[in-house]
């Protein structure tokens, strides 16, 4: 005997109807807040990249080409990309090398200790992301803390500031965070029962690592990968604080080419080519990591 399945009632239709249109008006101030701040902003930086620079600076919006999209090609963008890149690679390798081993160490806490642990996590972003910067660039002054300790222990004046590592130094910090959190996620869901499986069956501590835990926090390590690569990719305050623009990197050179070259045209289109990265990587993120957090 089949079950049958009996049609919505008219009251029950006009109360889903009701309850409906009561979600809608309920999240129309994030709607209108994500069209007015989000999505036309992007809107007229994709236009802006297919316009025309005229003799004089300006920007003609009638004679749409894909001029600026043609240079994207010329070897000081490449070189510009390509030290981005490398940065960010950096970058991202140095937060997962510190994260893990935190991270794993938080999960295995008792839930008073973790929570506390989380909270120091969460600390930094009390405080202005530039102030942040400001206060890296103190420290590692010639005159900085930093430099004072090291003549203290005879080795001489330490020179960091306005160099590449301070940059990663900066980035670190500032996006570490991003690296411990979905780590943590990750790797306080796995069930130690597994692992005392796997050590039962006289497994080393470096094959239960590699064969049960690196495995189940794989999500976590692509999803924390993801979100400290792209804001490090694009990256431009750290760098022009702690690394003082001697070398352009994307996000500088972006900046440059609205502010001093005022090829908004050229800007434009390097800033939608970095806005389709940042939303690929956040696709990858829901399909490969987000969706197993």
């Amino acid at each position: 005997m089949t079950d049958t399945v009996h049609p919505l009632t008219a009251h029950e239709r006009a109360h889903e109807s009701a309850e409906s249109r009561r979600g809608f008006l309920l999240a129309l101030p994030a709607y209108l807040y994500l069209l007015v701040f989000f999505a036309l902003p992007l809107a007229i930086v994709f236009v802006y990249s297919f316009a025309t620079r005229n003799r004089t600076g300006g920007t003609d919006l009638s004679g749409w080409n894909l001029d600026s999209y043609g240079r994207l090609g010329d070897e000081i963008v490449t070189r510009v990309v390509m030290r981005s890149f490398g940065l960010a690679m950096v970058t991202t390798i140095v937060c997962l090398l510190l994260a893990y081993p935190f991270a794993y160490f938080v999960s295995t806490r008792r839930p008073a200790v973790r929570g506390l642990l989380l909270v120091g996590v969460m600390i930094p972003f009390w405080t202005n992301f530039l102030v942040r910067n400001y206060a890296w660039r103190v420290l590692l002054s010639n005159d900085g803390p930093v430099s004072e300790l090291t003549q203290l222990l005879g080795l001489g004046e330490t020179r960091i500031l306005f160099t590449q590592t301070a940059v990663v130094l900066g980035l670190v910090y500032s996006f570490l965070p991003f690296m411990i959190l979905p780590l943590y996620a990750s790797l306080e869901r796995i069930d130690g029962r597994l692992v005392e499986a796997s050590r039962d069956l006289y497994a080393s501590s470096w094959a239960s690592f590699r064969r049960v835990i690196l495995p189940l926090s794989r999500p976590g390590a692509i999803a924390g990968s993801i979100l400290v690569f792209v804001p490090s990719f694009g990256a431009y305050v750290t760098p022009a604080i702690l690394g003082g623009d001697k070398k352009p990197l994307l996000g500088s050179y972006i900046v440059s080419q609205f502010l001093t070259a005022r090829n908004w045209p050229f800007g434009a289109s390097l800033s939608a080519v970095l806005i389709v990265v940042m939303l690929s990587a956040t696709l990858v993120y829901f399909r490969a990591g987000g969706r197993n957090l």
